[in-house]
């Protein structure tokens, strides 16, 4: 069962995200990034994901400046989500902020996508 403090959290921090948060969401809501449905502010067990999917599983964190004073509970929170079948993949907040394209490329090959072949202007026969 749930505990309710937990989800309340988790709605509390929907309303109040971070502009990397805010970013990160726009480039993955509503399926945009490559059809994989994301969540975000996601209870898992006793940890509330940023971000998450149930197909592929992924987790994924976006952690600001709070984060490198707390690694052990970070790799704490990793091994559980791991533990739950997700594979977590991490991003800071200045990467979200300043090389989105480096942050959506990294995550599209985490997930096992790769983007689309460009096509030949004259077809798939042209030599």
């Amino acid at each position: 069962m749930r505990d309710w403090r937990l989800v309340e959290f988790a709605k509390r921090m929907r309303r109040e995200q971070t502009e990397p948060e805010v970013r990160m969401w726009f480039e993955l809501r509503a399926a945009r990034f490559q059809g994989i449905k994301f969540r975000r502010q996601k209870v898992v067990g006793r940890y509330i994901a940023d971000f998450s999917s149930r197909a592929p599983m992924i987790v994924v964190e976006v952690d600001g400046d709070t984060h490198g004073s707390q690694e052990a509970y970070d790799r704490t929170r990793t091994e559980y989500f791991e533990e739950q079948g997700y594979r977590v993949i991490r991003f800071t907040n200045g990467d979200v902020m300043t090389n989105m394209t480096g942050v959506l490329e990294q995550l599209s090959s985490f997930a096992g996508h790769s983007p689309l072949p460009t096509l030949s202007p004259e077809g798939e026969r042209a030599i």
